[in-house]
């Protein structure tokens, strides 16, 4: 038979252009267990890829980045099932969000712009990590990673800061004390240590340019959302 993928006739297991089998497997109880387990498995996985953000993230995403992309999970994937979690453990809690957008009391554009990223993390955090990617490029200007390159650290970054976020959540959910306050400033502090330790982890300055960097990309997002929100605010009332 012809490969389905590259139309390549095909005699053996897998395509020898491409490297597809030639006729998919049905999508049925076992392929869905199988991709499971093929995310969630150690070496290469969900779990896997916690661990090493937790002990070296800076070392880890360097690595991923300049040496070895097979251990990890890929990075959307990863910022998306991590807020993906927190979403579910907020929504199951009853937890209102720790940066608290619906009660931003700016009303109109700028607040339904905040409450969809609210109970939509994942892309939301993704857009924040491109203000806080430019800041970073910004600081660490003579790095010779470019922009995209650090986009992916903090996709990293902000999943592993979300499932931090999960845990406090939980916690709150179980004692009834409010402690998503202390997840915030647990979050800053860890992505603080994480992005200095991806580019100078020897130096102090790294440290401080990495936290200037995460506050004022989280800064400048709020107060873009603010100013474009009031200003399709103004043209619609008019």
């Amino acid at each position: 038979m012809n490969c389905n993928t590259c139309n390549v006739e095909v005699n053996t297991p897998y395509c020898p252009s491409c490297g597809q089998a030639p006729q998919l497997k049905r999508i049925d109880s076992h392929y869905i267990i199988h991709e499971i387990g093929h995310v969630l498995h150690f070496e290469k996985g969900i779990f896997y890829t916690i661990k090493q953000l937790l002990l070296k993230p800076g070392t880890t995403i360097r690595e991923f980045i300049t040496k070895d992309r097979s251990r990890l999970v890929k990075p959307v994937i990863f910022i998306i099932i991590a807020s993906l979690v927190y979403s579910i453990i907020a929504h199951y809690y009853h937890l209102e969000s720790f940066v608290a957008y619906n009660n931003s009391g700016m009303g109109g554009t700028a607040d339904k712009v905040f409450i969809w990223g609210d109970t939509h993390s994942g892309y939301m955090n993704i857009i924040i990590g491109v203000f806080i990617a430019v800041w970073t490029k910004l600081f660490f200007r003579r790095s010779s990673f470019n922009l995209f390159e650090i986009l992916i650290l903090l996709c990293f970054v902000t999943g592993m800061s979300m499932l931090i976020f999960s845990v406090f959540a939980i916690v709150q959910g179980l004692t009834h004390i409010n402690l998503m306050a202390a997840a915030g400033v647990v979050g800053i502090v860890y992505c603080t240590w994480a992005i200095g330790q991806f580019f100078e982890s020897n130096k102090i300055s790294s440290y401080i340019k990495a936290f200037f960097a995460y506050v004022l990309g989280m800064l400048t997002f709020s107060v873009s959302v603010i100013i474009i929100g009031g200003l399709i605010d103004s043209i619609i009332n008019k």
